[in-house]
């Protein structure tokens, strides 16, 4: 018998589906999902084993030109997970047209990487198959020979993306999986729950605010039988707290509600949530911050 190991970048603009995508290959919830852009801010990593492979997806913050020190720790963690990836994916939105700005970054990626590169156009699902003919073309033009049509939705296609990743990955004899085989992601579980948090205030806050917010867990006591998370959602203003709160404390309890459901999901055990709001002013331009907030690349 055979095996195969290989990381796999998965690479794109904000809101292509990338987070869903890796979701889906992994069959677990890796990354949270929502409609708002820049939802993941940090790399994770995504483990799909089974008898004869172990794939490691990095799911990545959307590709962006960056306006704050917090973007500028996305992007250098996008170009980390880049150069250090056997295969790319790189994924496209197929309800959008490609702009400037993604045509020159599909050509210098090509350039600079040596990794195979393969493009995904998602959602197929909801876009017409005429659309989808003029944006291959595009594509191959800039000599990607690699290209699969998918949905990250419903999964359609996503066999055929494991079977061109695997053509690209040498086999090996001995058995060369890195991670256990019951692990489908690196994070911590006080970060997996900070990150369903998050997702929750992402879904329910109005669109200005949720780039402005970050989740810093001040507690975290697991016993036996049930699971303690005090957490701090950190907002840049005042007004923005008032609106996290709600009239009443409404927003922040419906926030909890839903995040509750989904941790005690994921841990197996009844969970005591607190939320906080708390305001640090221009977070995402302070170091400190950044770094006690957990986002910090490694030099």
């Amino acid at each position: 018998m055979s095996y195969q190991f290989g990381y796999i970048a998965v690479v794109g603009k904000p809101n292509a589906g990338k987070s869903t995508l890796v979701n889906c290959l992994t069959q677990n919830k890796v990354a949270i999902v929502s409609p708002k852009a820049q939802t993941t801010r940090n790399n994770i990593l995504g483990i799909l084993t089974t008898k004869t492979y172990q794939l490691v997806f990095i799911d990545t913050p959307g590709v962006h030109k960056s306006k704050n020190a917090l973007d500028k720790f996305m992007n250098k963690s996008i170009r980390s997970a880049e150069s250090g990836a056997d295969v790319i994916l790189y994924l496209i939105d197929g309800t959008k047209n490609l702009d400037a700005f993604e045509l020159d970054y599909l050509k210098s990626l090509k350039q600079k990487e040596d990794a195979p590169i393969v493009v995904l156009i998602n959602k197929i699902d909801v876009v017409k198959k005429s659309n989808l003919l003029p944006l291959s073309k595009k594509i191959a033009d800039l000599g990607f020979n690699d290209i699969i049509f998918l949905s990250a939705k419903t999964g359609e296609n996503t066999n055929q993306i494991i079977d061109t990743i695997l053509s690209f990955l040498p086999q090996s004899e001995t058995k060369n999986f890195l991670y256990d085989e019951d692990y489908y992601t690196d994070k911590s579980l006080k970060f997996m729950v900070s990150e369903i948090i998050r997702e929750k205030a992402l879904y329910f806050l109005n669109d200005e605010i949720p780039h402005g917010i970050s989740i810093n867990i001040t507690n975290f006591e697991q016993k036996p039988n049930i699971l303690y998370v005090d957490a701090d959602i950190v907002c840049e203003k005042d007004s923005h707290k008032s609106i996290i709160i709600g009239k009443g404390g409404s927003m922040i309890k419906k926030i909890g509600q839903y995040a509750r459901v989904d941790i005690e999901s994921l841990v197996g055990i009844k969970v005591m949530l607190k939320l906080f709001v708390k305001v640090k002013k221009d977070w995402r331009e302070n170091l400190s911050f950044l770094t006690e907030f957990g986002y910090k690349n490694e030099d």
